[in-house]
């Protein structure tokens, strides 16, 4: 299987902040970029896999015997539409969660896939692992070579449209460790990935996640800075993100 695209001229597509302690050089053995930023480390690869692999992910991500997958309106299904279809490869949930007394639906779908007893909690919403299925357990073996890194679970969130979106958190979570390695592979299309300093939010960069990208996050990054996936109107369709982390033991 062809998973790479090799790029002959690349260009990094992320404007850094001045000052010290930012950095980026290409890694020609990866076809990536290694980006050092103040108290982290990021590799991106825009055209980590080939456009025919990532055309496969998306139409196994959302596969099922209901609706025909080009043409769903996907953002407009009721919950009960929603609970009717089966996907043949990921169980989607859409998950809620409670604030200031009324309870609000995330602003994507989400599924939870992990070893057993990897459950991850976030939003006061604790997923129970759905159990590795060939095509998520390939791509977590393949992550793992290229991280260096063991995963045991990944997170997927399917954003149906550009107001689907992820507001500014921290993977810091306790079960994922003091400085834990996260592969995140994209498929569909393109959105904002945004980081900012926890004390500077001036200092902040847009990764352009796209069709194909891949993104590693490691070091203290997710002590000292967050992430955010912010709306964008003009997106029409979807796009689809597999974040391969690993959950310690209790």
């Amino acid at each position: 299987m062809n998973w790479f695209d090799t790029l002959d001229s690349p260009t990094l597509p992320v404007a850094l902040p001045a000052g010290s302690g930012y950095g980026a050089c290409w890694n020609d053995a990866r076809q990536g970029y290694d980006i050092v930023v103040p108290d982290g480390e990021l590799f991106y690869a825009k055209h980590f896999f080939s456009a025919e692999v990532a055309d496969r992910c998306v139409e196994y991500l959302q596969a099922n015997d209901t609706l025909d997958a080009t043409t769903a309106r996907w953002k407009q299904l009721t919950q009960e539409e929603l609970d009717r279809i089966h996907f043949t490869n990921i169980n989607w949930r859409q998950e809620y969660i409670q604030m200031f007394g009324k309870r609000h639906a995330l602003p994507r779908l989400t599924a939870w896939y992990g070893d057993a007893g990897k459950y991850y909690t976030y939003s006061n919403i604790t997923m129970p692992p759905n159990p590795w299925n060939k095509g998520l357990f390939c791509l977590k073996q393949q992550k793992e070579q290229y991280a260096g890194s063991s995963f045991n679970s990944v997170l997927l969130n399917w954003y149906r449209d550009g107001e689907d979106h992820m507001h500014w958190h921290a993977d810091d979570e306790p079960e994922l460790g003091r400085n834990p390695v996260i592969a995140s592979v994209n498929f569909g299309l393109s959105r904002d990935f945004v980081i900012r300093r926890n004390d500077d939010h001036k200092q902040k960069i847009v990764l352009p996640l796209g069709h194909g990208t891949l993104l590693i996050m490691r070091g203290a990054l997710q002590h000292f800075w967050q992430h955010a996936v912010p709306k964008r109107k003009r997106v029409r369709g979807s796009r689809f993100n597999l974040t391969f982390r690993c959950i310690e033991p209790d």
